[in-house]
């Protein structure tokens, strides 16, 4: 640590139970007009127990607001799949021939709900097999 006055505060806040600690929080942002956000974290978050174990608080789910459009099959109409992979990524031919070739393949990535739904159907419109991760 590089001072006392630190160790000092650590140790303290280390006897605390969340509840205590939760309190400790909202009193910090609100005496300095900060927020306390945890970082970004892939896969699931832990849950954190109490310093008796008696309480567990689970961390906040995020919603989800980006999403990824999968061509998991082609199916039949491999010509219909890759004309509506092209209108989609606008891709060229040759590209979009690849890329329904190579499939399970993403097509779209990082799109709002509304649009991966909308290349959700198109893509089962002419018969392929899509999925929304």
């Amino acid at each position: 640590m590089s001072s006392e006055k630190i160790a000092a505060i650590v140790e303290s806040i280390e006897t605390l139970n969340v509840l205590e600690l939760v309190e400790l929080k909202k009193t910090m942002e609100e005496k300095w007009g900060v927020t306390a956000a945890a970082p970004m974290m892939m896969g699931a978050m832990p849950m954190v127990a109490a310093a008796g174990g008696d309480a567990v608080a689970a961390a906040p789910v995020e919603e989800q607001t980006e999403f990824d459009v999968i061509l998991q099959e082609v199916g039949a109409n491999k010509i219909q799949v890759i004309k509506v992979v092209r209108e989609l990524t606008s891709l060229g031919l040759k590209e979009a021939k690849d890329l329904v070739e190579a499939a399970p393949k993403p097509v779209k990535e990082a799109v709002s709900k509304e649009e991966a739904d909308a290349a959700k159907a198109k893509l089962t419109e002419v018969g392929a097999t899509a999925a929304i991760k």
